[in-house]
């Protein structure tokens, strides 16, 4: 596939946003970041370097539409934030972003998606006993992926077999669903994981897919 083309028409679209954003509104903002990714997410499967500059492109957005108002458990912001900086592994942005995900509560939150958020973070920290605490929390939910739970939760005991296996589950939930953020498909979930296991010295190449970069 060639993902030039897909990545030119959300570029228009960003700059489109762009010209049209009234300042403070965090709903713009959102879809300002969500297109971001998108054209990060595009080049990425292209193999063009300039994929990272989208994908803190997105990451800032994200941040800045919950600083503009987002509701407090908008927790899909900090999520899509951490996983644009492990894909453009934006390593001073995401030490910043993982700080801030955990002072807002993610540990504690009801949301599986705010759970979610603060296992991201942990691992980013190098918080390896807490994360695994979190992901562990996650592994007991029906309203969560069980396979996305068992890769935080191996990643953060080291466990590479057990992170194998959960990581292609991951990857094969990407290739037999229907819907993609801004219709791109691409396994970004697997992608961002296999960004965190790489970061804990566990890097395995991922199985060779559709949905991820050849």
């Amino acid at each position: 596939m060639d993902w030039i083309p897909t990545f030119e028409a959300k570029r228009r679209r960003y700059e489109d946003g762009i010209r049209r954003l009234d300042a403070g509104d965090e709903r713009a903002l959102v879809r300002l970041g969500n297109v971001a990714y998108a054209a990060g997410l595009a080049l990425l499967m292209a193999g063009d370097a300039g994929a990272g500059e989208w994908l803190r492109r997105a990451a800032v957005r994200w941040r800045e539409s919950w600083d503009a108002g987002a509701p407090r458990d908008a927790w899909g912001r900090p999520v899509g934030a951490l996983k644009a900086s492990l894909l453009a592994r934006d390593d001073p942005a995401l030490d910043e972003l993982a700080r801030w995900t955990l002072e807002l509560g993610a540990p504690t939150a009801e949301s599986p998606i705010g759970r979610y958020a603060a296992a991201l973070a942990l691992l980013v920290l190098g918080r390896f006993p807490e994360a695994r605490h979190v992901a562990e929390s996650l592994r007991e939910r029906d309203d969560f992926p069980r396979d996305v739970a068992d890769a935080l939760a191996t990643i953060a005991a080291r466990d590479v077999v057990g992170y194998l296996e959960a990581v292609e589950s991951v990857v094969t939930s990407f290739e037999t669903r229907a819907d993609f953020l801004e219709d791109v498909q691409v396994a970004d979930t697997a992608l961002a994981i296999a960004e965190l296991a790489r970061r804990r010295g566990m890097e395995q190449p991922l199985p060779p897919s559709a949905v991820l970069p050849r």
